[in-house]
C-alpha cells in the first residue's frame, strides 16, 4: 500500500489516535519488516472505538501480531513525546 494512502487511512478524527499512528507511519514504518507493515494496514481496519482502547487505554489484540505492534506503536510515542 502506498505512503500516501496510508497516511490517509490514519486520520481517524480523534486526534490522540491521529498522532499515533502519523507518528508510527512517519518515523517506523518504512524500516519495518513486511509483517510488522501488513498488521498495520490490518490495525487501520480495526474500529475507531477498538483503536482507542488498544492505543490509548489498556486494550490488547487478541491477535499477536497486532498485540506486539500496538506495543510497539505505544512505546514509540512515550519516547518521542
Amino acid at each position: 500500500m502506498k505512503h500516501a494512502q496510508l497516511r490517509w487511512r490514519c486520520r481517524r478524527g480523534m486526534r490522540e489516535l491521529d498522532l499515533l499512528l502519523q507518528r508510527y507511519l512517519d518515523g517506523v514504518y518504512d524500516q519495518a519488516p513486511e509483517a510488522e507493515k501488513s498488521a498495520f494496514s490490518r490495525l487501520l481496519d480495526e474500529p475507531d472505538e477498538r483503536l482507542w482502547r488498544y492505543l490509548c487505554a489498556d486494550g490488547t489484540p487478541i491477535d499477536p501480531l497486532l498485540a506486539e505492534l500496538v506495543l510497539k506503536i505505544r512505546s514509540a510515542s512515550t519516547t518521542r513525546a
